[in-house]
């Protein structure tokens, strides 16, 4: 099959401006994702999407292809499946070639790597092709004891009959993270999202699961890199 890596690392970021090109551990945060694109082993292109020249510039430089910059879906609001089917859109054309699967990895996700990629697209592969979200297990956070407060900090419980069970006794709740999500080309253009019908979660580390939107979670992300490496 023939597959295809879009990163998607659009240069518009406020929280953290810039942020794809941020320096991570002596390089680019976007240089990761490349790196681990390329060591999986399983990609006829690896591609960074990206509406910013610099931020081409520097993928290049780390060994994605870049032949082009996105032409739509680069503001705040275009979801991120909207922005891997212009890429995917704008790729076909380009080389005129034509992709069975589409791997939409986010250039913020510094922390998983070729060995996650590899184990999702087996699972991918070997269950039907059902679309493939990547998840994270809650941990020390327990998620049935959420409360959204008013602006007098009056709790409203989302799940109040689980108010009374310990945790242990609770089913585990999950995470999606934008780590790694994979479709078929066909799929992802008729639902024009990788929540297609029949798609499902593959869970994977904690920490391979952080991304990173602002400061803090660059600080966090910093961290678990760290505790990860040491």
């Amino acid at each position: 099959m023939k597959r295809i890596a879009v990163i998607l690392a659009r240069g518009g970021s406020k929280r953290l401006p810039r942020k794809n090109i941020l320096d991570f551990f002596g390089k680019p945060l976007v240089a990761w994702t490349i790196a681990a694109a390329i060591d999986s082993g399983r990609f006829s292109r690896v591609l960074v999407s990206t509406d910013d020249e610099e931020i081409a510039s520097v993928a290049r430089g780390f060994g994605a292809e870049v032949p082009f910059l996105r032409k739509a879906a680069v503001d705040d609001h275009s979801p991120a499946s909207e922005a891997t089917l212009v890429a995917l859109e704008q790729a076909e054309s380009h080389w005129g070639e034509q992709f069975d699967v589409v791997v939409q990895l986010m250039a913020n996700c510094p922390l998983r790597g070729a060995p996650e990629i590899r184990a999702a697209l087996e699972q991918f592969e070997n269950n039907g092709f059902h679309p493939l979200i990547s998840c994270f297990r809650f941990g020390w956070m327990n998620p049935w004891w959420a409360v959204s407060l008013n602006d007098e900090g009056q709790p409203s419980y989302l799940f109040e009959d689980a108010l009374n069970a310990r945790s242990q006794d609770l089913p585990a709740l999950f995470c999606p993270t934008g780590a790694i999500w994979v479709a078929r080309t066909e799929t992802l253009r008729a639902a024009k999202s990788f929540r297609a019908p029949g798609h499902r979660f593959f869970p994977i580390d904690w920490i391979s699961a952080v991304d990173i939107d602002d400061d803090a979670d660059m600080t966090f992300a910093k961290a678990c890199y760290l505790l990860k490496t040491t």
